[in-house]
């Protein structure tokens, strides 16, 4: 199976130095002139046998004929169209309707006795094989699907509004999988192997892949794509959905502007980049802004915004630049705020001694279970930097450096939603001392059904004076618990 674009871009260069010797076909129209077969085309698909399908299990046998017949469709394309007509196209449009018009014919061709809903599928079917990711194509079109899994050739599963469902969808064998892989790996300028078999990247339009091939997955190759909204979600859509409350979103807005390092923590898929998205959103557009992630996922709508990218070692081992060095450089970027899509190594350290060196209204993320573990994770991480540091000094500094932390998680009905704001008060007897303002309170009624609201805890915070030496003023009201108040 030949990705049709690849070969468009391998013949541009001969195209361009034959001159008009190769426009003798520019008259014709570009679907008659794609359906035109060459003379050795013709004769290799004359000689092509009939449905020629072999036995398989029963279960498996119309699905496996299916395969068949879309691949088959696909090479007598490959060998039918005219490379020069495609290069004349000049938008992306032309060419899937001139492609989409070729293969309506070479399936006309094949006289099988299909339904015009048939044949219409299995146009679709083969245009994305050929210009897409084959089976995938219809799940990357759907925009409520959040998560892609493929685990295996004959298991697909999609993330749907937090809950985990398995599709009908199934690729011919591990090869055909593989196929598809390396084909979007490819768009992006990397190669999967068996030297390199993993790889971790961001598509064009901003989701994230992770593809991992045998030997290193022994029940074959295995694609996981997490994909991310067109439009970014706002306060009002994450109020709108219980993620929070109107008082948590006031009060963290507040908590922007007035510059608090903030530390976002949850589970994976718990929602951590949506929501620091969307409190980043708060920052001033005069403020300079340095982003640095492993993985390209923040979409900040500021115009001054400097974004940064680890990258990985190349085949030899060599030429990795992680994050740590991007924290460090960042540094001497006369940046306002640093925003670390997601702390997991020894760059914490250097984070922190941003945070305490001036750069305030820092954001980060760290994967952790609750608040406290997050704190743990981030002493933790620190170790990895190799520096020696007494546990009451790392403790000490992270106690200084972080302001507030908001813990994100998925609950059991599948929606993520804040479940604590808590501030840090300091480091009391080698403790770092914390105190939540906001938490939220979840209720499980009859059938199993998880309800719950959020609440204020009556707590001002520590830190109020900090809002008034910024400008910015705190309401009471943000903080007084409704229950409390009315017993």
């Amino acid at each position: 199976m030949t990705d049709l674009r690849s070969i468009i871009k391998s013949r541009a260069s001969e195209l361009q130095g034959q001159g008009s010797q190769n426009n003798a076909t520019g008259s014709s129209s570009a679907s008659s002139s794609l359906s035109a077969t060459s003379p050795a085309a013709k004769e290799a698909n004359e000689k092509r046998p009939g449905l020629g399908l072999s036995l398989r299990p029963a279960q498996n046998k119309v699905q496996m004929e299916h395969h068949d017949l879309k691949m088959r469709i696909h090479e007598r394309l490959v060998d039918s169209i005219d490379v020069s007509v495609l290069m004349k196209l000049s938008q992306d449009s032309e060419l899937e309707g001139a492609v989409r018009e070729t293969i309506r014919v070479l399936v006309d061709e094949e006289r099988l006795p299909l339904s015009a809903v048939e044949r219409d599928t299995l146009t679709e079917e083969v245009l994305y094989e050929t210009l897409g990711l084959g089976p995938l194509e219809p799940l990357l079109s759907d925009a409520s699907i959040n998560d892609i899994l493929v685990n295996g050739s004959q298991s697909v599963w999609i993330d749907q509004d937090g809950k985990l469902v398995e599709t009908p969808i199934r690729f011919k064998d591990d090869k055909h999988l593989l196929h598809i892989i390396s084909r979007i790996v490819a768009r992006i300028g990397r190669r999967i192997d068996e030297a390199s078999p993993i790889v971790d990247a961001r598509l064009p339009d901003g989701s994230r892949v992770n593809a991992i091939i045998p030997p290193l997955a022994l029940d074959g190759p295995v694609l996981s794509i997490r994909r991310f909204r067109p439009v970014p979600f706002n306060v009002d859509d994450l109020i709108e959905k219980g993620a929070l409350s109107q008082e948590m979103a006031e009060f963290l807005k507040k908590a922007v502007q007035a510059r608090l390092n903030i530390l976002i923590s949850g589970g994976t898929s718990a929602g951590k980049t949506t929501l620091l998205n969307v409190m980043s959103s708060h920052i001033s557009e005069a403020e300079r802004i340095v982003t640095i992630e492993d993985t390209a996922e923040l979409r900040l709508q500021q115009r001054h915004v400097i974004r940064l990218e680890s990258r990985p070692a190349n085949l030899e081992g060599e030429g990795a630049v992680r994050q740590r060095e991007l924290v460090k450089n960042a540094l001497r970027m006369r940046p306002d705020r640093i925003i670390v899509g997601e702390v997991r190594g020894a760059e914490a350290l250097d984070m922190l001694q941003a945070m305490n060196t001036g750069h305030e209204g820092s954001l980060t993320t760290v994967h952790a279970n609750t608040a406290r573990d997050a704190l743990a994770r981030i002493e933790t991480l620190v170790l990895l930097s190799g520096v020696d540091l007494s546990q009451r000094s790392i403790r000490e500094q992270i106690g200084a450096a972080f302001d507030l932390v908001v813990q994100v998680k998925r609950l059991s009905d599948g929606k993520r939603r804040v479940v604590s704001i808590s501030e840090i008060t300091g480091v009391q007897e080698g403790v770092i001392a914390m105190q939540d303002l906001y938490e939220f309170k979840a209720t499980l009624k009859e059938g199993g059904e998880l309800t719950g609201r959020h609440q204020a805890c009556g707590i001002r915070p520590a830190k109020s004076q900090r809002f008034q030496e910024m400008g910015v003023e705190l309401p009471t009201e943000l903080f007084q618990n409704v229950e409390a108040s009315q017993a």
